[in-house]
């Protein structure tokens, strides 16, 4: 951990005192978890600089500069362009002060990001704009905003909708990253991926629907630890009510085994990131699998999803391509309607331009989640 003295750690001195000091740009730069490149970068673009400078001293930030500063960080990472945002924060810091005994004018509203209705598919063109916010958050490791900006985008579009067009997307970008700058941006995808999964963790649950059939078991095939997908998953049929049962990352055929036959699942979904972990007699021996009194026996349908299972021939389990295909599929087993859900995806019309034929990686499992864990 980087301590910084300021004469007393973390506290500023005021500007105009004799010695006075300001927070230096690489204190700031770590406060805010920006670069101080960034901050330079700010200053001589857009003039959000520290306001008063000592010939012949590096610059210092007092405490309304580290202020407009973290209103900057705040709009850009809401998807404002920066420099929208840095006049924004410009007209604030320069608004003139009221007479005395007259109350403030109200602060304009910080410029809004364009936002669809809650109906209608997601346009996505505006939601690159919260790709943009989601990951300068998670670069800045600004955990709160993450997380706020992550729950807007559930309640407003749907998990679906974010997962497909926001989440993925910003995974993506983030895992590209990690690969062209080595392990610098590994704490960067770690950060995000975990607050992906507390807001799909946090999506309630539907009115039940009445259904005497068995849940939907879902679990990671042996030793397959990338859980991320598959709790989307999970999440999105809870919320349309099919009763689930999720066991999470990496479960022994004995545990799935012995699982299956005491709920009686009607579904069991086996997620495979990659081919290592894939296996073909598991599948067939869960599909195999029956349980019930004489007579009445019954047995799951297998459900096979995530990159792991292509190109490996297996007659009889079906295989689900993304969270969408995945979701109408077993509800549709259900009995439910997300009618919601048949808008067109957001590849749609790249899989309408190459003949309906699916290229590409699934949108399901984003390769910034398939490099190894170091």
């Amino acid at each position: 951990m980087h301590e910084v003295e300021f004469g007393n750690e973390n506290t500023y001195a005021s500007p105009g005192a004799p010695g006075a000091v300001g927070l230096s740009t690489g204190a700031v730069a770590r406060r805010l978890g920006v670069s101080p490149t960034t901050l330079r970068s700010w200053d001589r673009r857009y003039g959000l600089g520290p306001a008063a400078r000592q010939d012949g001293r590096h610059r210092r930030w007092t405490p309304g500069d580290v202020a407009m500063l973290e209103e900057m960080c705040r709009l850009t990472a809401a998807g404002v362009p920066p420099a929208e945002a840095a006049r924004a924060v410009r007209d604030r810091s320069v608004a003139p002060a009221p007479p005395l005994g007259q109350a403030p004018t109200p602060t304009p509203a910080a410029p809004a990001l364009r936002r669809p209705g809650r109906e209608g598919a997601t346009p996505l063109g505006d939601v690159r704009v919260e790709c943009r916010g989601l990951s300068r958050a998670a670069v800045r490791l600004d955990a709160p905003v993450m997380e706020k900006l992550l729950s807007s985008l559930v309640e407003e579009y749907g998990l679906v909708r974010a997962w497909e067009n926001v989440m993925m997307p910003t995974l993506r970008a983030v895992g590209r990253k990690w690969a062209s700058a080595g392990d610098k941006y590994v704490e960067v995808e770690h950060l995000l991926s975990w607050h992906i999964s507390s807001a799909v963790r946090r999506v309630p649950a539907g009115p039940p629907l009445r259904t005497d059939a068995g849940p939907v078991m879902l679990a990671c095939v042996p030793g397959e630890q990338h859980t991320l997908p598959i709790e989307a998953l999970t999440a999105a049929l809870s919320e349309l009510g099919l009763p689930t049962r999720m066991f999470g990352a990496a479960v022994p055929v004995t545990a799935l085994d012995g699982a299956a036959r005491r709920i009686g699942p009607r579904v069991v979904v086996l997620w495979s990131q990659s081919r290592s972990t894939a296996s073909r007699p598991l599948a067939q021996h869960i599909a195999a699998g029956s349980w019930g009194v004489k007579g009445a026996r019954r047995s799951p349908e297998v459900v096979l999803a995530g990159p792991g299972w292509a190109g490996l021939p297996l007659p009889g389990p079906a295989r689900v391509h993304g969270l969408r295909e995945a979701v109408v599929r077993l509800g549709g087993l259900y009995g439910a309607e997300p009618a919601a859900l048949m808008v067109p995806g957001p590849d749609a019309e790249e899989k309408e331009r190459r003949g309906g034929r699916r290229t590409g990686s699934s949108p399901y499992a984003p390769p910034a989640l398939s490099a190894p864990d170091t």
